[in-house]
């Protein structure tokens, strides 16, 4: 079995809806979306919720009015300010409990933080594990590890591949997408930025150990830029395996909820990302 982790680098490079054609071609597998903070691999697989779990996150401070004596301990020694009129804004608290050592009355608890959710959900190309983190918060890492170990639990006998729609960046979220990982898919594109990027998370995954693929993205746009992508890959020893242009046809799959390798059929972009899967499989 592999694991195969679709990453960009940037966003906005088209990962999600390159990982939703693989997912599409590919058999026996299990997919998960671990871009958390903005996840959308579920608008092109449409999955059916199943099973839905709370994530925690984190804890936070909360403080209770009947105990309470107002001594202001908890506030000055608060250092994210996230306390006020005796209330812990749980937006501030950043759940470090200096507050609930600071407090001479007991009147202080420290309690998990559910800060998003997880699903194990089911799709027409196989089982799907993607996840929501809550608006403006953190740890998203962490969830991306439970997203992962649920997908690994539903591993079987005949599962060939774990395919992951990975976080941009390089942050935690990426580490933790890359952890344990087979391989890594850079979807890139021919802009000065995404070649910035590139070259950064292709240094994260070369630290981590993860044989690294690079498929350019929206490559009649910019030869000279494709050039230069061509040239890096070149001088990492990292293999090119597919290079998909840009056609409107990816906006039309999307507004209809359809992976554009359904949506496309009989095209140019169509053959592009067999041939990209092809070659996929062959490295």
């Amino acid at each position: 079995m592999t694991e195969l982790v679709v990453l960009s680098g940037k966003g906005g490079t088209g990962k999600t809806s390159i990982t939703a054609s693989l997912a599409v071609m590919a058999k026996n597998s299990i997919y998960a979306d671990c871009d958390v903070d903005a996840a959308n691999l579920h608008l092109l697989l449409n999955p059916h919720i199943h099973e839905t779990y709370n994530f925690v996150g984190g804890i936070k401070a909360q403080i209770n009015q009947d105990k309470c004596i107002k001594c202001n301990a908890c506030v000055n020694n608060c250092r994210f300010h996230a306390i006020k009129d005796y209330t812990v804004n749980q937006i501030a608290c950043e759940g470090c409990a200096v507050c609930y050592y600071s407090c001479k009355n007991n009147a202080i608890t420290i309690e998990d933080h559910e800060s998003g959710e997880y699903y194990l959900s089911e799709t027409k190309y196989g089982p799907m594990v993607h996840g929501r983190l809550g608006i403006a918060e953190g740890n998203s890492g962490k969830l991306v590890a439970k997203i992962k170990q649920k997908a690994y639990q539903l591993k079987t006998k005949d599962t060939e591949l774990i395919l992951i729609d990975g976080p941009p960046g390089i942050g935690c979220p990426v580490v933790s997408a890359l952890t344990g990982a087979d391989k890594a898919l850079v979807v890139t594109e021919p802009t000065l930025s995404a070649i910035h990027d590139l070259e950064r998370i292709l240094q994260l995954i070369k630290q981590l150990k993860v044989e690294a693929l690079v498929c350019i993205n929206k490559a009649n746009l910019h030869l000279e830029n494709c050039k230069l992508i061509e040239d890096i890959c070149t001088k990492n020893n990292i293999k090119i395996v597919g290079k998909i242009d840009y056609d409107k046809i990816f906006i039309e799959s999307v507004v209809n909820n359809t992976p554009v390798v359904e949506y496309a059929h009989n095209t140019l972009i169509n053959k592009q990302l067999e041939d990209l899967w092809i070659n996929i499989k062959k490295n």
